[in-house]
């Protein structure tokens, strides 16, 4: 499945044409194409690398099933982009992300991913929003993928905060599962660590494209272009934040845990000392041995009194230090 468009000094000329006529229509200079593969077989992708140039090394890349870290290469004739795209479950905090490669020369922006698993629909939005934007080249058709990319880093920041402000919550509730807590939060710390691995590398991408090290690139996109870094760093640092955070809920969560055990264990503690002072007398009592009392009515008065009067007296004692 292959999607396309041809722009024409600025203007939207052409969509969905085959790839094959990619390296004719690029005859004329006036032309920028974009063309979007998903799952490309490799024969169609090596046939499309031989048209346009394109480096073996970054084919390959493609090809490859194992996935790579964020990166930008620059090669003689084009560069290579490998980014993700993410999305996050609302439910769980769970992450997952997609990979996006993409090939970038002067004139031609390629995408490559799998399984229909990119937003392409949004990406077009994208461009389509900012058409001034337009005669910039393939250096505006890359702006609108990092931006939408970034863009999307940001949305699922908002949501994992979203998640980890409900742990907040739940961790001074007076019922709450503290094993589904725990869970929860490892869940959202893995989607977190995640993100950051996906986002961090972002901001070399971004910042190299800002050094002019792409032709593509011209100076009225600089601050367009300025704007994405800007974002790259906010859901960095907003990411790490998060993962502070999730690391002191945690701490808060355990500390709690001990603070109730240790309640608890005064409870205990406590009642075990007063139901001790009736066993005590009971005890002393049914000895086999004349006391004061011995086989007397009196002797149970005496130890009814006094099991009454030192377990009042410690109940009283014990509720003013708030051990019970």
């Amino acid at each position: 499945m292959t999607r396309s468009r041809l722009y024409r000094s600025g203007v939207l000329e052409r969509t969905d044409f085959p790839a094959s006529e990619a390296a004719h229509h690029l005859a004329d200079p006036s032309v920028t194409l974009w063309l979007d593969l998903d799952t490309p077989a490799p024969q169609d992708l090596a046939e499309l690398a031989t048209a346009l140039g394109l480096h073996p090394l970054a084919v390959a890349s493609v090809l490859d099933d194992d996935h790579q870290r964020p990166k930008l290469v620059h090669y003689d004739r084009h560069s290579f982009l490998a980014a993700y795209a993410v999305r996050v479950n609302s439910a769980d905090g769970e992450l997952t992300a997609s990979e996006l490669d993409a090939f970038v020369t002067d004139r031609v922006l390629i995408t490559v991913h799998r399984n229909n698993t990119a937003d392409i629909d949004a990406l077009t939005a994208r461009w389509d929003s900012t058409p001034e934007l337009a005669k910039s080249g393939a250096g505006y058709l890359l702006h609108g993928l990092l931006d939408h990319l970034v863009d999307g880093h940001l949305d699922a920041v908002q949501v994992l905060d979203e998640r980890i402000e409900e742990l907040e919550d739940l961790v001074f509730a007076d019922h709450v599962d503290p094993t589904d807590l725990q869970r929860r939060s490892l869940r959202l710390r893995k989607s977190l660590s995640r993100l950051r691995h996906l986002a961090v590398p972002m901001r070399e991408i971004v910042g190299s494209l800002m050094r002019r090290e792409m032709r593509s690139v011209d100076d009225s996109l600089l601050p367009y272009f300025q704007d994405v870094h800007d974002h790259v760093l906010r859901v960095t640092e907003w990411t790490e934040s998060l993962r502070d955070l999730i690391t002191t809920i945690r701490e808060t969560q355990l500390t709690i845990q001990g603070n109730r055990l240790n309640t608890i264990m005064k409870k205990v503690t406590s009642w075990a000392a007063i139901i001790a002072v009736p066993t005590a007398i009971t005890g002393f009592y049914g000895q086999n041995l004349p006391y004061p009392g011995f086989a007397q009515a009196s002797g149970v008065w005496v130890s009814t009194l006094a099991i009454l009067v030192i377990s009042t007296t410690l109940y009283v004692l014990f509720k003013r230090r708030d051990w019970l």
